[in-house]
């Protein structure tokens, strides 16, 4: 199974190791990640404005080149995720967005929401399924007590994005345990970690990655795994309290799969 696929900027600059190990663990999993050819950043944040066209144009560009191929689009980044799937929600059902810019692309057929976006997740729980992920399994994660931080851009909001349970997620809970680990559930898990401040107000997303990793270190976490490159760095660079290792949910996978070493 092809896939086209959307790494965005960070993917190939601070968060190649999540774009690559992806790469491998789809490969061996038997679906191939196909890039689009020439993606332009998606914005990284989503625009809140209800007339503000040009900067969803990017993401637009590429749910078209999806839905040309006729294939499904995979996102990894966990703002790439959040502001194509909310663009493609907004071409789907918003029409003066949706004829703005399609008026403005000048497409050879209008885009109107047709293409499906999945994150890498999705995939492995909908498509692939947990139960071969399982199988596919040579180096089972035994013993380690992994949690899932899940921030806020995959989750909310809820009625767009479809992810999961805002509230009580288990998506990556069931990943860990696909891949032999024990997964650790803790309140912070779905709460944001101050990215985005992060250097503005760097007091104050300090505080906020010291609540969450004192509140997975204080249920027996000792790792945590993410899916979004802002997170990962902030929630490593970020506080000062109990100090948990970080990794990319892709780079766990690799590794059980037997294509890395820990």
């Amino acid at each position: 199974m092809v896939y086209s696929y959307y790494p965005g900027c960070t993917l190939k600059n601070k968060a190649q190791d999540l774009d690559q190990y992806a790469r491998m663990s789809a490969e061996a999993l038997g679906f191939t990640l196909e890039e689009i050819e020439e993606w332009q950043c998606c914005g990284a944040v989503y625009p809140q404005a209800s007339d503000e066209i040009a900067t969803k144009l990017s993401a637009v560009r590429a749910l078209n080149d999806a839905k040309e191929k006729g294939r499904d689009l995979v996102t990894l980044c966990s703002a790439c995720h959040h502001v194509i799937k909310r663009v493609n929600d907004d071409m789907k059902h918003v029409e003066d967005i949706r004829t703005r810019a399609n008026n403005y692309l000048k497409l050879d057929a209008p885009y109107e929401g047709e293409t499906q976006v999945l994150h890498f997740l999705e995939v492995l729980r909908d498509r692939v399924g947990f139960d071969t992920v399982k199988e596919k399994v040579v180096n089972p994660l035994t013993g380690r007590k992994i949690g899932a931080y899940y921030g806020c851009m995959l989750l909310r909001p809820s009625g767009v994005m479809a992810f999961d349970d805002p509230e009580n997620p288990t998506i990556i809970e069931d990943f860990i345990r696909a891949l032999g680990a024990e997964p650790v559930v803790y309140p912070y898990r779905n709460e944001c970690c101050g990215g985005y401040i992060s250097l503005k107000e760097k007091a104050l997303a300090g505080n906020l990655v010291d609540q969450v990793m004192e509140s997975a270190a204080d249920k027996g976490a000792e790792e945590l795994i993410t899916a979004c490159p802002l997170c990962l760095y902030n929630l490593k660079n970020s506080g000062g309290a109990k100090k948990l290792p970080v990794r990319y949910i892709t780079e766990l996978l690799a590794e059980a799969l037997g294509l890395i070493t820990e």
